[in-house]
Order: structure tokens, then C-alpha cells, then sequence
């Protein structure tokens, strides 16, 4: 019978290189890991607040209960849904931002509703403005975006910044058409959550998700939004603020943190021989296939090598995806996408208007250009071998 290190070392053939050490379990414990599982390696306690978090994440908010009065859903998992809770949805937003090219300049207007314009409203809104929805700031430039999976983005939180920035090369240097540069907060962190990177931890993305999707205030984002810049009318929401506490953010914010990222598959030679092509016509320049975390307090999610695909840097995709700014993204950049549990997909890019891996791969541009146009030159076969790969993941 085969240890269950000799099965994990298993899992990393024609993927990466990897060492015993680097298999996240011992013969005691599984390694395959699957949608909704906690990362391995959590404590009883840990254990317990995800499965406390769990429940927040599936909570249906009603405007009794804090929802609104402008939300996009009124649960986590309403939009994050497949194929269990924590994964992607078929829920489409948008979202406005202002971009001045002539001075590099992004406004998120923020003081008129953006950057997330809310879909939805509550009957006491809608009663008291005749709104179903909160309006699009006039003159903005207007973004889809797809909801995407949130399975190890505890471990995308652990990578540390100099891991990022290690791969940054904004001017190019190395002359290989790939210059990956971070997003940073308006106080100077690096970026790595959100489409563009505009948020640098997982706290700060959960927080504002709360507020921003659901209309949840909580300690750590205590206002309620604007109605595209004018303040709420009295009487519409009844719940004080913050409308969830501290305890329940914790709990909600350590599901998320804790959720693993699902193990990829793995197949017979004609899947390695894609996992070799992903690398060899480009894909891996930016699509990385590890990274591994620092130093963290949570042992489960310390010094751990993990498949990730992204780098977690800005590219310039080119002009046919361009949409909003962010931050300093500017409306062509975005961030790599991480790869996790890619084969749970049915839509793909930010905006979701790719419906299969192969127009997702022939509409990638700028940057990704010629990693493009290399895969669109295979041969029926390899390109098989390829998307199976990428069916993997």
C-alpha cells in the first residue's frame, strides 16, 4: 500500500517540483483535499471556528437583521456558491470607477455610489425613492465582474510581500514582454485581492465585502454606503451599526481564511504533457505554479507551498478586456488570476464572457499576447493536452 507521502509526492508529478516536506499531511492524515474543506493541519479550536464561520457564510440576512438598504446578495454563499459554499457563483456585478489617463489618475467615487453599484434594494427603499437599484454614477466607465471562487485565499494572505515583489519587473527588464508591477493601497501595501489587487489582506477584503455586497456594516467597516453619494433617508434601515458584531466577523472572516484550496487532479501522461505546455508557451510567466507562504501565527498556514497559478501582480491584459481602474490599475491591468479549483469553472475571465477554457486562452492580450498566439499555433493534440490539464486544476 502506498504511504500517504508517496500518494502526495504522486500529486506533484508533471506539475512542480516538490519535496516530502512540501506535502501538507503524514500517514495519518489525507492529502487529497476537496471544495468546503479546511485547510489540513487546523487546531480543534480553529476547527471549531470554521465550522461557526461556516454558518455565518450560509447566513440569509433579511433588512430586519442588517441587509441593505442597497445590497447584491443577502448571503455569502448566495453568491459564492458552487460547487459548495466558498465557490464561484453566476451572479454577474458591476461596478464605475473614473480614470484620467492624461494624469494617471483614478477615481473610485466612492462619494457616488462606487465602486461596487449595488443591483438591489429594500422595500423600505424602494417605498421611500422609487429605486430598485442604486443609479450609475453619469460618465463613468462601467465593469462586469464574474464572483469568483474563495477557496485558499487564507494561503494567498500568507504569501509574503517580497515573494510578490521578487517577480515584479514593471520596466521589463529581462525583455521577455511580461512586467508584472503590484497594486498598493493608498497607504503603500501591496495588493493582492479583488481583479485589480486593491485590497492587501483578506481582512480588509472580507470586512469590506460585507458592506459593499450585502449591506452589512460591521466594527471594521462601522458606515453604511451611500445611495450613489446622497445619505440613506431615515426610517429605511432599522438595525443600529454596526449590524454584525465583532464575534460573527471573526467567525465569518476564519471560514474564509481557512478554507483550502481544493487538491488538483491528476492524470495519466497526455495530462502531464499539458502541465509541460502550460509552461512552455508561457502561461506559467504569470499564471506561477507555486507559491508558498511565510511565517504565520497559524501553523496550518505556515511556511506551506501550495499550487496557486498567479503571481498576484498587474498585467496589462490589452485594450479588448480594459474596463475600470483601481488604485494604480489602470483600466487594461489586472491581476493575475489565481487557478484554484479552475475545474469547477463554467465561465471564465473577470467578466465571465469566455464559456470555455479556449476562448478564455484566445482572448487573453497585451502581455499574455504571445503565450496566446503559442497556443493558438498547437497542434489539435497538444491543445487537448492543454485544456485536460487545465480540467485539473
Amino acid at each position: 500500500m502506498r504511504t500517504t507521502v508517496q500518494l502526495g509526492l504522486a500529486l506533484c508529478v508533471g506539475l512542480v517540483a516538490c519535496r516530502p516536506g512540501d506535502v501538507a499531511g503524514t500517514d495519518a492524515a489525507p492529502i487529497m483535499l476537496a471544495p468546503g474543506d479546511p485547510v489540513w493541519g487546523l487546531t480543534g479550536a480553529q476547527r471549531n471556528l470554521f465550522g461557526r464561520g461556516r454558518l455565518v457564510f450560509n447566513r440569509e440576512f433579511t433588512p430586519e437583521t442588517g441587509l441593505g438598504p442597497l445590497f447584491n446578495s443577502t448571503s455569502c454563499a448566495e453568491c459564492h456558491e458552487a460547487p459548495l459554499a466558498g465557490g464561484r457563483g453566476d451572479e454577474i456585478e458591476v461596478h464605475a470607477t473614473a480614470y484620467d489617463p492624461a494624469g494617471d489618475v483614478c477615481d473610485d467615487l466612492a462619494g457616488q455610489g462606487g465602486p461596487v453599484i449595488q443591483q438591489q434594494a429594500t422595500p423600505a427603499l424602494q417605498a421611500a425613492l422609487g429605486i430598485t437599484q442604486e443609479p450609475f454614477p453619469p460618465g463613468a466607465a462601467r465593469a462586469f465582474r464574474a464572483t469568483p471562487t474563495v477557496f485558499g485565499r487564507g494561503l494567498l494572505d500568507a504569501v509574503p510581500d517580497a515573494e510578490i515583489l521578487a517577480r515584479a519587473d514593471p520596466d521589463d527588464r529581462d525583455g521577455d514582454g511580461i512586467s508584472g508591477r503590484p497594486n498598493r493601497t493608498a497607504d503603500g501595501r501591496v495588493g493582492r485581492f479583488g481583479r485589480k489587487a486593491n485590497f492587501a489582506t483578506l481582512r480588509e477584503f472580507n470586512s469590506g465585502a460585507f458592506l459593499a455586497e450585502q449591506g452589512i456594516t460591521n466594527p471594521e467597516a462601522p458606515a453604511e454606503g451611500t445611495i450613489g453619494g446622497a445619505a440613506i433617508p431615515p426610517g429605511v434601515d432599522p438595525v443600529g451599526d454596526p449590524e454584525i458584531d465583532q464575534a460573527t466577523l471573526d467567525q465569518a472572516d476564519a471560514f474564509v481564511r481557512f478554507l483550502a484550496a481544493p487538491s488538483p487532479l491528476r492524470g495519466g501522461d497526455n495530462e502531464r504533457h499539458g502541465s509541460d505546455l502550460f509552461s512552455q508557451i508561457g502561461c506559467a510567466a504569470c499564471h506561477v505554479p507555486t507559491l508558498r507562504t511565510g511565517p504565520s501565527p497559524i501553523a496550518a498556514l505556515s511556511n506551506k507551498q501550495f499550487a496557486a497559478y498567479s503571481d498576484l501582480l498587474l498585467h496589462d491584459m490589452g485594450p479588448d478586456l480594459a474596463d475600470i481602474c483601481l488604485g494604480l490599475a489602470t483600466p487594461a491591468e489586472f491581476r493575475t488570476e489565481p487557478l484554484i479549483a479552475l475545474r469547477f469553472a463554467t465561465h471564465f475571465l473577470h467578466d465571465g464572457r469566455a464559456t470555455t477554457l479556449d476562448q478564455a486562452l484566445a482572448q487573453h492580450g497585451g502581455e499574455a499576447a504571445g503565450a496566446r498566439d503559442r497556443f493558438k499555433a498547437l497542434s489539435p493534440a497538444d491543445s487537448a493536452a492543454l485544456i485536460m490539464f487545465l480540467k485539473s486544476l
